[in-house]
């Protein structure tokens, strides 16, 4: 499968009449070869050259591991007190790359400084953006990325339950945290997608909110933003619950994002306006009563990353395509009162969408 992802990319590479491609994100590294290495402040880098051997460059304390993913093409390791890109230049030159090249860079990751450093290499560098021919192979998932994904948000459930369960009277929103981190590194996750999120009270009206010490109390609603990573691929999921008893107003808001969620869900089909899923959502929002509290997209793309293409916000134009993968995550906030949001990971395949979070929907209460 990755030899196959490869071969694909380094056919545009060559069909574009790119001299070589350099990749430095660990993220697209890990897509194209199956390595998955954080260099910290060293160079990892990927050269695809078309109609030559490729070869990844990565500091010698990681070549075994590299070869233990399964990369069989030539490995150029050094150590930390060698330049690399010296080694880099003997070994283009070695494919016959000429001192004017045109190079594909990831220009939304790529940093100026490892750019100048390839740009010296040479007396004329050209660089394009690999940006849009990466994304459009990492767009649609294959068997074995949707194995993986089907895992993480299994994980990504039980993190969810094993929060619920902790709900108490003067717990912290911080002390759930760690909670729901250490039983999902016990189960076997590599980590999480992103930094845990607990809101309780008021703050659950803060999207981007920041857990604290703040203690809960009755008649909170208690938000939780979570994801897993499994094999490399997130997970990410929104479960709102009530502490001990609900208003009116916190079960009107709870059941308007609970039907947005699923009417977006609904609506999402191969063929079908991207931002149609958010408008979907919205306009249930809207006819609540609520429209001017839904304040962000409606969702956006999962994979190695937890945030990535497509974005499924209103003004998106694009067409869903199977074997998409979207979070579906309505949201709605009042200052002073709290907020709720509701968050599904979805796969897109032929007939429609498949949830992959499972955990239940409707409002609970927690006693």
């Amino acid at each position: 499968m990755v030899q196959h992802r490869l071969e694909r990319f380094a056919e545009w590479v060559g069909r574009e009449h790119i001299d070589f491609a350099f990749l430095s994100d660990p993220k697209n590294v890990f897509y194209f070869t199956g390595f998955k290495c954080d260099p910290h402040e060293r160079l990892l880098g990927l050269f695809i050259i078309p109609g030559k051997t490729p070869f990844l460059v990565c500091p010698n304390m990681e070549v075994t591991r590299a070869e233990e993913a399964g990369w069989t093409s030539e490995i150029i390791g050094y150590d930390d007190d060698q330049n690399p890109w010296h080694l880099i230049q003997k070994a283009l030159a070695g494919r016959g790359i000429s001192r004017k090249v045109t190079v594909a860079i990831e220009t939304e990751t790529l940093s100026f400084a490892k750019a100048e450093q390839l740009r010296a290499l040479f007396d004329d560098v050209r660089f394009v953006s690999s940006e849009e021919a990466i994304l459009a192979q990492r767009l649609i998932k294959g068997p074995d990325e949707l194995e993986h994904l089907k895992k993480a948000a299994e994980l990504a459930d039980f993190a969810i339950n094993i929060g619920k369960n902790a709900i108490k009277k003067g717990k912290t929103e911080l002390a759930l945290v760690a909670e729901i981190e250490y039983e999902v590194k016990k189960r076997g996750a590599e980590g999480m997608s992103f930094a845990t999120t607990v809101l309780t009270g008021p703050k659950s009206a803060l999207p981007h909110g920041t857990p604290n010490d703040r203690q809960i109390r009755e008649g909170d609603f208690v938000l939780f933003d979570l994801g897993v990573v499994v094999n490399g691929y997130c997970s990410d999921i929104t479960r709102t619950f009530v502490y001990k008893h609900a208003s009116k107003e916190q079960e009107a808001i709870y059941e308007a994002v609970r039907k947005a969620n699923e009417a977006a869900i609904q609506s999402a089909k191969p063929g079908v306006r991207i931002g149609d899923v958010d408008l979907a959502a919205r306009q249930v929002i809207q006819d609540a009563g609520f429209g001017d509290y839904f304040t962000h997209r409606v969702g956006h793309g999962l994979g190695l990353d937890i945030h990535e293409a497509p974005s499924m916000n209103s003004q998106n134009t694009a067409l869903l395509k199977a074997g998409m993968v979207f979070t579906i995550e309505p949201g709605i906030y009042l200052p002073e009162v709290g907020g709720v949001r509701i968050e599904d990971d979805v796969y897109l395949d032929e007939t429609g969408p498949l949830v992959l979070t499972s955990f239940p929907k409707e409002l609970q209460i927690i006693e």
